[in-house]
């Protein structure tokens, strides 16, 4: 059976500036985040050597990623949708199938704090 989490938080950010700032977060959390020519950023992550890559669609609140480390491969679909003057942020993430539903559960604690700080610099520092 197929495990997966979605992830909504708000952020106090118009949709636009919340989607930049959400852009621009990689450099902010890790700071050995380097983007190449084809739009992937490399970084040390909590699990070794990482990348991400966007897909993003800004006209329709698009930002679907690819993020690999060293021990699992994640396509996530992500959007940013208005909500009056902030944004609702959704995110949904499906367990790797070589990953353990105890390794699942310990990425979606991880994932819990990496969005509390995520929100912070989208709201702070953009």
């Amino acid at each position: 059976m197929t495990r997966s989490r979605t992830i909504t938080f708000t952020v106090n950010k118009k949709t636009g500036d919340a989607f930049d700032a959400i852009l621009s977060v990689p450099p902010k959390m890790m700071p050995d985040a380097k983007i190449n020519d084809d739009g992937w950023w490399f970084f040390t992550g909590p699990h070794g050597k990482s990348q991400l890559k966007f897909n993003e669609d800004k006209s329709r609140g698009i930002l679907d990623h690819q993020y690999v480390d060293e021990e699992s491969s994640w396509n996530v679909p992500m959007r940013v949708v208005a909500s009056g003057d902030s944004s609702e942020v959704t995110l949904t993430l499906t367990k790797p199938d070589n990953l353990t539903d105890q390794q699942f559960d310990q990425r979606m604690a991880e994932l819990s704090e990496l969005m509390n700080n995520m929100k912070k610099i989208i709201e702070n520092d953009f």
